[in-house]
């Protein structure tokens, strides 16, 4: 049983993962915390449902136009709606994060209101299974696609140029511009990229739950919990604290009570800023005067 409630924190954490890094990668580029991340992700499963159920599209279709629809709409929310402001407080910033969040939502139930949608079956393949441990379709897909998605972007990020001028630009903006780098086209990108993001979070939970309209806000709180754990900007931290995270709920629910399932993550926020404000691996900041 202890090998299967981990490997479903295993599974459950890699979904979080994706969206705490899409966070933490936009945090890194342009310091503002994307309140309205949850609300991508879940746009992006409702988009997967309209192509399969709606339009009758192959899945595989759905996805990759889900995909571009949903860079172009990061794209559109850093021109439209943040860009206009970027010289505002930094609270503004947060807020135009939740209100556009917000509308996604409200859009999304205007057309279906409160319903909740299935999608058909899409991961249909056999389980393998190790004496006890079951290890199924869902399991297989998720963590192979996450895997990829993660090996791919941190080969990217920590050995290509590409990566090494990106966290030139993370490090900082007036060096990155003095070198010659777009560093407004840079902000335009990462949030096309945080979208993008969003948007393969979405397309592997599309399949495997139900959909609703408020699918996005939980998602927001665990990724958020998984940052704050791992340490806020830290690429890897982010990762090792969604997987813990997802753990955490798996055990504890098992183990303690199933009601601690929804709160772990608000737990996990409060008694890390009691007790490690800076997260596992953040770093500390000193202040001399």
């Amino acid at each position: 049983m202890l090998a299967q409630l981990i490997l479903g924190g295993i599974a459950q954490g890699s979904i979080y993962a994706l969206v705490a890094l899409s966070m933490t990668v936009l945090y890194r580029a342009t310091t503002i915390v994307n309140f309205g991340q949850g609300d991508l992700v879940m746009v992006a499963a409702f988009g997967v449902y309209v192509g399969v159920v709606l339009l009758g599209l192959p899945f595989a279709l759905s996805v990759i136009a889900v995909l571009l629809l949903m860079f172009a709409l990061g794209l559109g929310i850093e021109r439209w709606l943040m860009r206009p402001i970027r010289t505002s407080p930094h609270l503004s910033l947060t807020m135009m994060t939740i209100g556009f969040g917000y509308l996604l939502r409200g859009i999304v139930r205007y057309f279906w209101g409160r319903s909740v949608l299935p999608i058909p079956e899409v991961f249909d393949f056999d389980p393998i299974i190790l004496g006890d441990l079951v290890i199924t379709a869902d399991n297989i897909a998720v963590l192979v696609a996450v895997i990829a998605v993660l090996g791919m972007f941190f080969a990217v990020f920590y050995g290509t140029t590409l990566g090494q001028l990106v966290q030139a630009v993370f490090q900082s903006e007036r060096g990155a511009q003095l070198i010659g780098m777009n560093v407004r086209r840079f902000h335009s990108i990462m949030w096309g990229v945080g979208a993008l993001m969003g948007a393969i979070t979405g397309v592997l939970i599309a399949p495997l739950t139900m959909l609703d309209p408020d699918l996005g806000a939980g998602v927001l709180m665990k990724a958020f919990a998984a940052m704050t754990l791992g340490g806020f900007g830290s690429l890897p931290g982010c990762v090792v604290g969604a997987i813990a995270l997802g753990m955490s709920e798996q055990l504890l629910g098992a183990y303690v009570s199933t009601k601690l399932i929804d709160i772990t993550a608000y737990l996990v926020i409060v008694l890390v800023l009691v007790a490690r404000p800076s997260g596992l691996f953040g770093r500390r900041v000193t202040i001399r005067i």
